[in-house]
């Protein structure tokens, strides 16, 4: 594949991404950076129009069967396409919070020697729920005061057990992350159906490069499921962070954590974390967030053991269908 100097390619997998990614789009086109932009689309079998407003946005487009879709080794399949030696990902529905999002993902790669990856946070849409709003807020905020955040392992820490990466340190995301070619040509994305981002910082660690959180590098990125549709999507992250951490839900560590989290999201209501709530709502803030995180809670419990569920079983509780 042809390299291009002072381009960085901006890469993102589809599949009926609907109307709304003429958002991402227009922001995309929208960002000041000092660098030639590639847009570089693999739909993976829509049947709306997500590839021709892709097109018409100048994307170079690469499509492949549904079937052959897989979340590590798709993007690895952008990597390889890509025609810049930096390779930011986003979702279809992840929306660039501000015009300087991809200079500030592309600056951090000089702050630290080796910087293979770069990422920034999720910020919740107006419209998320308080549970989601908060739950955002709460995660990334928590990885530094305002200031870059810099992971890299000495020689002697490269063998740690995957239990060590579980939180800060092992978290990387490809909803909203840059990858430096050179290094992914060394670590390559694991061909792995979910947790395909969290392996990549995993394995980067382990061969000596860094990472950097960008905390001013946002983009606008929540889901809102229904209960049952919350429990599913939590059964698969539990599922794996298990399999990539070897670590499992504790049922009475979760049963303070649901308790905790209610309490949580009513006291960030209360206090104005999103717009501030009045005695008579907080009934419904309340039971929305017992909803919540009552299915996440259940979802968590069944995904960490789901090597004891027959597969049909299994694959029934996953959003993404995974037996």
């Amino acid at each position: 594949m042809r390299r291009v100097r002072g381009s960085v390619t901006v890469a993102i997998p589809t599949l009926n991404a609907g109307p709304g990614f003429g958002q991402t789009l227009a922001a995309l086109r929208a960002q000041r950076v000092d660098r030639d932009i590639q847009l570089l689309i693999c739909d993976s079998g829509s049947t709306d129009q997500t590839v021709g407003l892709a097109r018409s946005h100048g994307a170079d487009v690469i499509e492949i069967p549904r079937e052959s879709f897989s979340h590590g080794g798709t993007r690895n399949l952008l990597m390889s396409r890509a025609h810049a030696e930096h390779v930011a990902f986003l979702t279809q529905d992840a929306v660039p919070a501000s015009e300087d999002w991809l200079a500030r993902l592309l600056a951090a790669f000089a702050l630290a020697p080796d910087v293979s990856l770069t990422f920034g946070p999720y910020r919740p849409r107006p419209e998320a729920s308080v549970s989601v709003a908060r739950e955002l807020a709460t995660w990334f905020d928590s990885f530094s005061d305002g200031e870059p955040r810099i992971d890299a392992l000495e020689p002697a820490q490269r063998g740690a057990p995957p239990g060590d990466f579980l939180g800060h340190l092992g978290f990387f995301t490809d909803v909203n992350g840059c990858v430096a070619r050179a290094a992914w040509e060394q670590v390559p994305f694991r061909c792995v159906a979910y947790a395909e981002d969290h392996l990549l910082a995993q394995d980067m660690l382990r061969a000596g490069f860094a990472k950097v959180y960008v905390p001013e590098a946002a983009v606008i990125h929540s889901h809102e499921y229904s209960a049952w549709q919350w429990m599913r999507r939590s059964f698969d992250e539990a599922r794996a962070i298990r399999d990539v951490y070897d670590w499992a839900v504790d049922p009475r560590a979760a049963g303070r954590n649901l308790r905790g989290n209610v309490r949580a999201d009513w006291r960030w209501a209360r206090d104005g974390g999103g717009e501030g709530v009045s005695g008579r709502e907080a009934i419904s803030v309340i039971s929305a967030s017992l909803r919540h995180h009552a299915a996440r809670t259940v979802g968590g419990l069944l995904g960490s053991r789901s090597d004891r569920l027959p597969a049909p079983i299994a694959a029934r509780l996953s959003l993404e269908g995974r037996a």
